[in-house]
């Protein structure tokens, strides 16, 4: 449903991030259960870790009305916009220099070719 594996759904139960009822070797998931599964997901593709995502949702089983929740969720994601931004400019100026370095190789080569087609 989810397209994960049980070792990562028994991790996220070993963690404290989900609690299905179980009976013998079986778990039984919950809706509730499920919305965790789908907010833990979207916070770790979103690039937040486990005791991030943990922290969450204590405050969404906490406040029933979200109202804390939403707020430090977009705290958090302010917090990883800005951090993505730097990312960014970051592997831009790499980018730049690799295609500095890269055409300098090229000409060097080229140069090199020239010179050896006229002996």
């Amino acid at each position: 449903m989810f397209d994960v594996t049980p070792r990562t759904l028994r991790y996220y139960e070993e963690v404290g991030l989900l609690q299905p009822e179980r009976r013998g070797a079986q778990r039984l998931y919950t809706d509730r259960d499920r919305v965790r599964i789908q907010l833990i997901l979207r916070g770790r593709r979103i690039g937040f870790s486990l005791p991030e995502i943990a922290e969450m949702l204590e405050l969404y089983d906490a406040d029933p009305t979200e109202i804390t929740q939403l707020r430090d969720v977009l705290r958090r994601g302010d917090r990883k916009l800005a951090e993505i931004d730097q990312q960014i400019r970051e592997l831009q100026a790499i980018r730049e220099e690799l295609l500095e370095l890269r055409d300098r190789l090229q000409r060097t080569l080229d140069e090199k070719l020239k010179g050896r087609d006229l002996s």
